[in-house]
């Protein structure tokens, strides 16, 4: 399988080598260029899954080059980093923009929600039109894109995901996403609920797969409702 490849834009002469190092920890291959127009060149010969252009060290903007690369390469996702105080300059058309200072853990957790899942490497738990990636904490809905998770709603519909078309108990969820047997208050649950709702549903308030059995608990299904358990 072909390693993963990110085109860092600026850091060469920079003096700054840190972005590079912890992307190549992560397990990435890393190019790194100096200029707009040697990234623009880098291009016609290799095809980088991510680019990331690191503004501060460049000493400029990045808007009309990260535009450049936009339009050389329209599909490949672009991490904008600016400096402290900066603001989000939205003519780069980057995918991402991040202010510095930064943990390397930001930048990687944004850099691999960007890339495809490695689905060799990559957990993934499917279930009719919805994926679900768990070291990446995003669903995917099909016609709906991807959408980043917080690690309880991520937990949350990992345990829906694994019983389809079966009733899971608000205190099985309890136990098995809050390592909790207290069932007394249960509203973060409901809140948790609700955003997964937010993500997979058409219409949240009218819920279609993920569907609450009053008193009970919730059923996550794809089956047409005449064929869904009662």
């Amino acid at each position: 399988m072909r390693a993963t490849i990110i085109l860092l834009v600026g850091g060469k002469d920079s003096g700054d080598n840190s972005i590079k190092v912890a992307m190549e920890k992560a397990g990435y291959c890393v190019e790194v260029v100096s200029t707009g127009s040697q990234a623009v060149k880098t291009l016609e010969s290799k095809s980088p899954n991510l680019i990331v252009y690191n503004a501060p060290a460049m000493r400029s903007s990045g808007v009309r080059t990260c535009r450049r690369l936009r339009r050389a390469v329209p599909e490949t996702p672009i991490v904008h980093i600016r400096a402290a105080g900066e603001l989000e300059e939205h003519e780069a058309e980057a995918d991402i923009y991040l202010e510095q200072p930064f943990t390397p853990r930001k930048l990687l957790n944004r850099v691999r929600f960007l890339l495809p899942a490695d689905e060799d490497n990559e957990e993934i738990v499917r279930y009719g039109k919805v994926t679900l990636y768990l070291s990446k904490r995003s669903v995917e809905v099909t016609g709906r894109g991807e959408s980043k998770l917080t690690p309880k709603a991520a937990r949350l519909l990992e345990e829906l995901m694994r019983h389809p078309n079966e009733l899971v108990t608000r205190k099985q969820l309890m136990q098995n996403v809050w390592q909790t047997d207290y069932v007394g208050d249960t509203r973060t649950l409901d809140v948790h609920v609700r955003w997964v709702r937010e993500l997979i549903e058409d219409d949240p308030s009218k819920p279609e797969y993920l569907i609450t059995k009053r008193g009970q608990g919730y059923v996550f299904t794809m089956l047409p409702p005449d064929q869904r358990p009662e």
